[in-house]
C-alpha cells in the first residue's frame, strides 16, 4: 500500500494528453520512476526538429552557389543578398522564440515551429524549378527561412526545462549539438539529391549545369542534368513526419507555461510574434541592402546600426501588441535585462555559436574567393590581378567538414563541463580561438597573395577545424554555464536571448569577411576576431573564474 502511494505521489498528472501539471526533475524519485523517461522522449523528438530548422534556414549558403552554377541569371552580390537575409531573418526571429515557451507551451511551440518549415522548403522547391524566377520571390524564401533559425531558441528554451541540473550540460549539448548537424546534413544533403529526380512529375524537370559542380565523392562537369529543385522539396520528407510525431510525442509542462489557454490561442500568439520579427527584418534588410534590393541607407558599415535597430525593433513590438496576461508573462521574462549574467553571458555565447554560425556561412565563400583564383602583383598597374585557379579545391566538396566537427564535438563540450565546470572549459577553448583566429588570418594573408594558393589550404582548413571544433566544446561549455548562473525562471529566456544574438554572426562573419576580402586583406577579419576572442577571456575570468568572482563556476 505504501509503495502504492509513492508511486501514485510521484506521477506527472495531465490535464489532457499533452500537458504535464507536476514535474519537479530535481526530486530524485521522480526522475528515476517518471521524469528521465518523459525527458527523454521530448529531446529525441527536439533534436530531429532543430536539424531541420538548421538545415532550412542555412540551406542558402550551398543553393547560391548551385544557382550559379545552374545558370540563375543573378550577379554574386544579388546572390549575397540572399544568404545575407536568411542569416539576420533567423538571428531575429530567435528574439521572440526566446519567450514563447513561457507564454505557449513547449509541445505547441516545438510543432509549430518545426511545421511552418513546410512553407520556404516548398516554395523554394516550385521557386528553383525554373531559371526565370524573379530575385525578390528568392529573398522572400530566404526571409521565411529564418523560421528555421529562430527554433533553436526555443528548442533550447524547452529543453533546459525537462532536465536536472546535473544534466543541463549533457541534454542541452545533445539538442544543440546534434541540431548543428542540420548545417552539415544540409551541406552534403543539397549537392547530393539534386543529382536526381526524387520527387517525378511533381518535382518538374532537371536544369543542365552551366558551370562545373560537385558533390562530396566528386565534381559535376557543365552540361549535366540537375534538380536544383530538389534543395527545398527534400526537407518535406522529414518535416512531415515529424509533423506527425511532434504533435503526439512532446509535451507542455504547466510548471513552466501554467497559462497557455487552448492550443489554438497559444499558437495564434506565436504566429504574431513571429509576424512582427519578420516585419522588423523585412525593414532593417531594406534600410541595409544596395538597390535595386533595398534603399543602401544604411549600406556598408551601417550593419552596426541595423542589427541593433533590429532588436529593439523586435523587442518593442513584441511589447506594443501584448496585453493582459500575456503582457505580464513577457515583463516578468524581460526581468533577464537587468541581470548583469544576461550581457556576460550574450558575449561568451557569440564567441562560441556566433562563431560557429558565422563560419559555417562564409567558409564556402573565403574557399572559393581565395583559393579559387590565382593571385599575381602586376608591377605596372601596380594591382594584383585575380584569375581563375585550374587547381582550386571545391568549396563543395570541403565547407562542410568544420561545421561536421563542431557540431560532433558539442555534446562532449556539455559532458565534460558537468564534471570540470562551464566557466574553465570556456577559458580555454576562448584561449584555442584566440590563437587559431589569428593563425587562420595569417594563412589568409599568405594565401591571398600567392600565384599558387591552393598550397595553403590544407593548412587553412586544419585552423578552421580547429576553430569549429573549439567553438563546439564551448557551445556546450556555454550552456553549462548559462544553467548554472540562471534560476529556472530565467534559464529559458536568457537560453533563447543569447542564442538570438549570437545567431546574428551567421550574418557578421560573411559580411566582414567578404568585405575585407574585397578590400584585398581577409586576414584582417579573423585579426579582428581574435581580439573579440581575447576580449571574452577577461571577461570570463572576471565574472566567473576569479577569486571574488560574481558566481565562480567552477
Amino acid at each position: 500500500m505504501k509503495a502504492a502511494n509513492a508511486a501514485t505521489a510521484v506521477a506527472p498528472v495531465s490535464t489532457s494528453s499533452v500537458d504535464i501539471a507536476d514535474w519537479r526533475p530535481e526530486d530524485e524519485a521522480f526522475w528515476r520512476e517518471r521524469g528521465a523517461r518523459i525527458a527523454n522522449r521530448n529531446l529525441w523528438i527536439s533534436i530531429p526538429s532543430l536539424l531541420c530548422g538548421f538545415a532550412v534556414w542555412l540551406m542558402w549558403g550551398i543553393i547560391t552557389v548551385q544557382m550559379a552554377n545552374a545558370g540563375f541569371p543573378f550577379k554574386p552580390d544579388e546572390l549575397f543578398t540572399i544568404a545575407a537575409i536568411s542569416g539576420l531573418s533567423g538571428a531575429t526571429l530567435r528574439i521572440p522564440a526566446s519567450f514563447f515557451i513561457r507564454i505557449c507551451g513547449g509541445r505547441n511551440t516545438v510543432w509549430l515551429t518545426t511545421a511552418l518549415l513546410m512553407i520556404p522548403a516548398f516554395g523554394t522547391g516550385v521557386a528553383l524549378q525554373d531559371t526565370s524566377t524573379p530575385l525578390w520571390v528568392f529573398q522572400l524564401l530566404a526571409l521565411l527561412s529564418g523560421i528555421g533559425g529562430g527554433n533553436f531558441a526555443c528548442s533550447m528554451s524547452n529543453i533546459s526545462t525537462f532536465f536536472p541540473k546535473r544534466l543541463q550540460g549533457t541534454a542541452l549539448g545533445l539538442n544543440a549539438g546534434l541540431g548543428n548537424f542540420g548545417v552539415t546534413t544540409m551541406q552534403l544533403l543539397i549537392p547530393a539529391v539534386m543529382t536526381v529526380g526524387l520527387f517525378g512529375v511533381i518535382g518538374g524537370d532537371a536544369i543542365p549545369l552551366v558551370k562545373d559542380s560537385a558533390t562530396l565523392i566528386g565534381k559535376i562537369a557543365a552540361g549535366t542534368p540537375t534538380f536544383v529543385q530538389n534543395a527545398g522539396f527534400v526537407w518535406l520528407l522529414l518535416l512531415v513526419p515529424l509533423a506527425v510525431i511532434g504533435w503526439f510525442g512532446m509535451n507542455n509542462l504547466l510548471t513552466v507555461s501554467p497559462n497557455i489557454g487552448s492550443t489554438g490561442a497559444a499558437m495564434s500568439k506565436i504566429v504574431l510574434f513571429y509576424g512582427i520579427a519578420l516585419v522588423v527584418s523585412a525593414i532593417g534588410l531594406y534600410l541595409y541592402l544596395p538597390a535595386p534590393s533595398g534603399s543602401g541607407l544604411l549600406s556598408g558599415n551601417g550593419m552596426w546600426v541595423v542589427l541593433p535597430l533590429v532588436i529593439v525593433g523586435t523587442l518593442y513590438g513584441m511589447k506594443a501588441v501584448a496585453s493582459g496576461e500575456m503582457k505580464a508573462n513577457l515583463n516578468k521574462q524581460f526581468a533577464i535585462f537587468g541581470n548583469k549574467h544576461t550581457w556576460s553571458m550574450t558575449a561568451l555565447y557569440v564567441v562560441t555559436f556566433g562563431s560557429f554560425i558565422g563560419f559555417s556561412m562564409a567558409l564556402p565563400l573565403s574557399i572559393t574567393v581565395i583559393f579559387g583564383n590565382t593571385h599575381v602583383f602586376d608591377a605596372g598597374t601596380q594591382a594584383w590581378v585575380h584569375a581563375k585557379n585550374p587547381n582550386a579545391p571545391s568549396a563543395l566538396m570541403y565547407a562542410w567538414i568544420g561545421p561536421f566537427v563542431g557540431a560532433l564535438i558539442r555534446p562532449v563540450g556539455g559532458w565534460i563541463s558537468d564534471k570540470l565546470g562551464g566557466s574553465i572549459v570556456t577559458q580555454w577553448i576562448s584561449i584555442v580561438l584566440v590563437i587559431a583566429s589569428a593563425a587562420t588570418g595569417y594563412v589568409m594573408f599568405l594565401a591571398y597573395q600567392s600565384a599558387t594558393p591552393e598550397e595553403h589550404f590544407f593548412t587553412f582548413m586544419a585552423l578552421f577545424v580547429v576553430l569549429f571544433a573549439a567553438s563546439g566544446i564551448g557551445n556546450g561549455s556555454t550552456f553549462r554555464t548559462i544553467g548554472f548562473v540562471f534560476d529556472q525562471d530565467q534559464r529559458g529566456p536568457a537560453l533563447g536571448w543569447t542564442s538570438a544574438v549570437a545567431a546574428y554572426g551567421s550574418f557578421i562573419a560573411p559580411v566582414v569577411i567578404g568585405g575585407q576580402i574585397k578590400a584585398g586583406s581577409p586576414e584582417n577579419a579573423m585579426y579582428g576576431f581574435a581580439v573579440f576572442y581575447a576580449l571574452c577571456v577577461v571577461i570570463n575570468w572576471w565574472f566567473y573564474l576569479r577569486k571574488n568572482a560574481y558566481i565562480r563556476n567552477p
